[in-house]
């Protein structure tokens, strides 16, 4: 019986693919992490959250390649994982869940999902002309935004509303140069290595940081609330989701490993209104579809190849 259901399970597997799993994975799991941060910094200071979340999650990374006796990276390898480290983890992570603290966990990522329209700028100001798709597509994304910030015209009079914005979006467009400086400077070694490595040292920049402001609280007044939010954050979101990631990544065409993007946004909005009451109007469905339709039209025009 048991040689049968081990002989089925592993047909499934097989029949489903393991990266198209991995890539379910990360779709949900990822979207899930926005609640989790949500729920960690209604408790705590949002940058201490991401700087504990940093460091333990290095730290298993990093333990786990020492143990292996992983080479460490050399040369002009580390000047990379530092700009990768202050792009994607310090500015990117931190400020992203700096800037939940102030909004939705569905609004927040809905405006994270935005990071592909920042390619294509970067890209633009970098002499690389606009294509017609990812023209019409910002158009029809900024046009979603507009419907969904419909219902969110009275918060725009609110100082903390607005600044979360502004921190949202500096986090889309420093994750943004982020996949532009990996794809063009990529390290040529173990990419989960480099992955734990990103993490650790960004725990120590976010660290400084933190203590430099003294907006840190000791360790025993963060109350249990936020550390199993840390602990799903660590788990989850930092280290078997980035697993999957890369891992669909590695197995996957492009345009398929992007599906993420689109499918985190309703995970998040679906659960935030189920778990923490989080508003989900007419609205904000059709402008996140409008929305989502965009980035789709954008992303397909970076996927494209070129003639």
């Amino acid at each position: 019986m048991r040689a049968k259901i081990q002989n089925a399970v592993s047909g499934k597997i097989e029949a489903i693919g393991l990266p198209i799993m991995a890539l379910c994975w990360v779709s949900f799991f990822w979207g899930t992490t926005w609640l989790a941060s949500k729920e960690g910094v209604k408790h705590m200071p949002a940058l201490q959250l991401a700087t504990i979340r940093q460091f333990l999650g290095g730290l298993i990374y990093v333990g786990y390649f020492l143990l292996k006796k992983e080479p460490w990276p050399k040369g002009k390898q580390w000047r990379t994982i530092l700009v990768l480290s202050f792009l994607n983890f310090v500015c990117s992570n931190g400020l992203s869940t700096w800037g939940v603290k102030y909004m939705t966990s569905g609004l927040g990522a809905i405006i994270s999902a935005l990071f592909p329209i920042w390619i294509i700028i970067i890209n633009f100001f970098n002499g690389e002309r606009i294509a017609k798709m990812a023209l019409f597509g910002i158009l029809i994304s900024f046009g979603g935004i507009c419907i969904i910030f419909i219902d969110y015209i009275a918060d725009f009079l609110r100082p903390d509303f607005q600044f979360g914005i502004i921190l949202m979006t500096a986090s889309t467009i420093t994750w943004a140069f982020g996949i532009l400086h990996t794809k063009k400077k990529a390290a040529s070694f173990n990419p989960y290595f480099s992955l734990g490595l990103q993490m650790l040292i960004s725990s120590v920049f976010l660290f400084g940081i933190t203590e430099a402001t003294g907006v840190n609280i000791p360790l025993r007044e963060i109350p249990s609330e936020s550390w199993w939010a840390i602990g799903y954050l660590v788990i989850i979101g930092s280290v078997l989701t980035f697993i999957a990631f890369i891992y669909t990544l590695q197995h996957l065409p492009t345009e398929i490993s992007s599906i993420y993007v689109y499918i985190n946004p309703i995970v998040a909005m679906i659960l935030g209104s189920i778990i923490f009451g989080e508003t989900l109007t007419q609205a904000i469905a059709i402008g996140s579809a409008v929305t989502l339709t965009g980035l789709y039209m954008v992303n397909k025009s970076i996927r494209k190849p070129k003639s």
